[in-house]
């Protein structure tokens, strides 16, 4: 609704801030959602069935029914629900509407503008059908709002936790560098298809799987053949090397000497 202009908000006269009693509940109507309606919880707990799903319900809980919509609610008797709802039309069809549902992370100056919107209609106040429109389309672009920083915080997460994956792989890599290691095998162990893992590896890492497997193996070999007291032949065994002419082929390849002037 970002594209929509205040004028186009049709204001309704169904709209309140409401203190529910103990038995209150909200019946599935035969009819269903003739306009849209934002409700909103104060306080409470509750149950809200919107299209014969259930959601339970607390502070902070904000719907957005659309026309069509079958709805339902009940709440804890206990613990009733403190709500506003704000019933309006549009005058166009939007390109783009809040979700029906959203757990509110901003609730204070979403609260605000709530309240602003009922007190207009308490009494008669100059302005109050302009200021209301306004109100409404600040509401909606503070609902789209919470929604773009939610799916980017959603999108930054799963970011991390594949970045997390790659350089756990890839410190498995270094620390079993004589294992027989291919990209199947380490997708697998990262739960992930061979095709993605490849890619998000080279982006991470900056190397390719094959060429990782490589230095890590280089570099332990230099390890090896530095401190340890093995020579050439050992060394490269220890490594998974079965062709010595070729483990000295990489070695000179990664490092630019012979394994023989470290050894």
């Amino acid at each position: 609704m970002l594209e929509i202009n205040p004028g186009d908000f049709v204001l309704k006269p169904a709209m309140a801030t409401i203190h529910c009693e103990p038995d209150w509940r909200w019946k599935k109507r035969s009819q269903p959602m003739p306009n849209y309606d934002l409700f909103y919880v104060w306080t409470g707990e509750g149950t809200v069935v919107l299209n014969n799903r259930a959601y339970d319900v607390e502070k902070g809980h904000c719907f957005l029914f659309r026309l069509g919509d079958h709805t339902e609610a009940v709440h804890h008797a206990q613990n009733p629900f403190v709500l506003t709802y704000i019933h309006f039309d549009l005058a166009c069809i939007p390109r783009q509407v809040p979700s029906p549902h959203r757990v509110l992370a901003d609730p204070i100056s979403f609260e605000s503008l709530l309240s602003r919107y009922v007190r207009l209609f308490l009494v008669d106040t100059y302005g109050a059908e302009t200021e209301g429109k306004l109100i409404l389309k600040q509401l909606m672009i503070h609902l789209l709002r919470e929604e773009h920083e939610c799916a980017s915080k959603e999108m930054n997460s799963t970011s991390r936790r594949f970045e997390e994956t790659i350089l756990e792989i890839a410190n498995y890599i270094r620390q079993h560098p004589a294992e027989p290691h291919t990209v199947r095998g380490l997708a697998e162990r990262a739960h992930l298809s061979e095709r993605y893992f490849s890619r998000k590896f080279k982006e991470i890492i900056g190397h390719t799987v094959k060429s990782y497997v490589i230095l890590c193996r280089i570099k332990r070999a230099e390890h090896l053949l530095h401190f340890t007291g093995l020579n050439v032949t050992e060394a490269a065994h220890a490594l998974g090397y079965r062709d010595l002419h070729f483990f000295s082929r990489q070695f000179k390849q990664y490092t630019g000497k012979n394994p023989s002037d470290i050894r």
